[in-house]
């Protein structure tokens, strides 16, 4: 999923010695910060970090009001010079669409210009509530499922992300 979200970035092209010759390889120019949702988002930092290795992290807290719907912000912290770098946003749902959206309001309002929503399961609502808010932003997901229960859960879903990624779920 990281090579889709980043196959289109500035390349440049350099040569490495090798112990047994020189071989040709690529960097990536653009300056990229991973900003996981906290904390279910953090299940995705580790594989997105492997593949881009000099990417920075920030880290955003929010939470989704069980009642209301509604996201809730707790934390925010994120390296400094974002206007310029290429921002991925790690949940691994996009439900409501809410925190997402909020996620990247904040974001925005902090400078950020180039922002690319990441997200393995996500509801057609959560999409188009993301798309509506942020129509600049790309939204990358690995399976859009049916739609959401009454409670604002994916259908079908996986349950909670974060239980899951943690060990604390069935």
């Amino acid at each position: 999923m990281a090579y889709e979200v980043t196959k289109d970035l500035r390349l440049k092209k350099y040569t490495i010695s090798t112990p047994l010759e020189k071989a040709k390889g690529y960097a990536i120019l653009d300056n990229i910060i991973l900003v996981p949702i906290l904390r279910a988002g953090l299940g995705l930092v580790g594989g997105f970090v492997e593949y881009l290795p000099d990417a920075r992290v920030g880290h955003i807290g929010l939470y989704r009001n069980e009642e209301t719907l509604k996201p809730v912000d707790y934390y925010f912290k994120f390296p400094k010079n974002i206007k310029n770098a290429v921002i991925l946003i790690l949940d691994p749902m996009l439900a409501t669409g809410g925190s997402g959206a909020a996620a990247v309001t904040f974001l925005k309002q902090k400078g950020a210009e180039n922002i690319r929503f990441v997200s393995l399961v996500a509801s057609p609502e959560g999409v188009q509530t993301l798309h509506s808010m942020h129509p600049d932003v790309k939204v990358f997901v690995v399976s859009l499922d049916r739609g959401l229960n009454k409670k604002g859960y994916i259908l079908p879903g996986l349950g909670d992300a974060g239980d899951r990624i943690f060990g604390m779920g069935e």
